[in-house]
């Protein structure tokens, strides 16, 4: 079975920004489980764009539900690197399956509305890695600041009917609720105010996000 480092290397491929972010958490445990959701994030996301087949790519994302089952059963789980490091941060940090499995009833959902697209994928999942890191993270504040990146993400997508003035404004607003701890879990948002940031700019300006606590 892979091991963290690969895990690891695969988040800093296929999502390097939340990625970047999650460098600023001190924790070497904390920024390994992190990064554990972000490659669940990841593996459902995948399992919606692999396949232009909507069956076949509900029958992927039932399989990662089946997954949940068998984690909170506290079954045997299966055998797949993000599968099992995913049991084992649920367990570590208390994580509920609500937001878990919001994200898959999201992937299944599809994209058309995009509000209940980006609330359920990437709003839930920066309320998993904000509570992976704080226990008492604001969900409001978190699952705001997660709602404005899963927005970016289908603009970057193609959605350019998608205004993100609203939701960026209310991240930035809320974004003040969360902890110095929690913050590295929304850091990232303050990246989709830049269109294309060069790798330094991108540094210096998560650096300044999370020394200040704003987006």
């Amino acid at each position: 079975m892979p091991a963290d480092g690969d895990l690891d290397d695969t988040v800093r491929r296929v999502d390097p920004e939340r990625w970047l972010a999650s460098r600023f958490i001190g924790d070497a445990t904390a920024r390994a489980d992190v990064v554990v959701l972000y490659a669940y994030d990841h593996e459902l996301d995948r399992a919606g764009r692999v396949t232009s087949n909507a069956l076949l790519a509900e029958i992927r994302l039932t399989w990662w539900r089946e997954v949940l089952d068998e984690i909170f059963s506290r079954g045997k789980v299966r055998r797949h690197p993000v599968a099992h490091a995913l049991s084992e941060t649920v367990f570590r940090r208390s994580l509920g399956r609500e937001p878990l499995e919001a994200m898959i009833n999201s992937q299944i959902d599809g994209t058309e509305d995009a509000e209940r697209w980006a609330m359920g994928t990437a709003g839930s999942l920066a309320l998993l890695a904000a509570r992976t890191l704080d226990r008492e993270a604001d969900t409001g504040a978190v699952v705001a600041a997660g709602r404005a990146w899963g927005l970016h993400l289908l603009r970057q997508r193609g959605r350019a009917d998608i205004d993100l003035t609203g939701p960026m404004n209310e991240a930035a607003r809320l974004a003040r609720r969360v902890s110095p701890a929690a913050f590295p879990a929304i850091a990232n948002v303050t990246l989709a105010r830049a269109t294309t940031p060069s790798a330094l700019e991108t540094r210096a300006r998560l650096v300044w996000s999370i020394l200040r606590g704003r987006i």
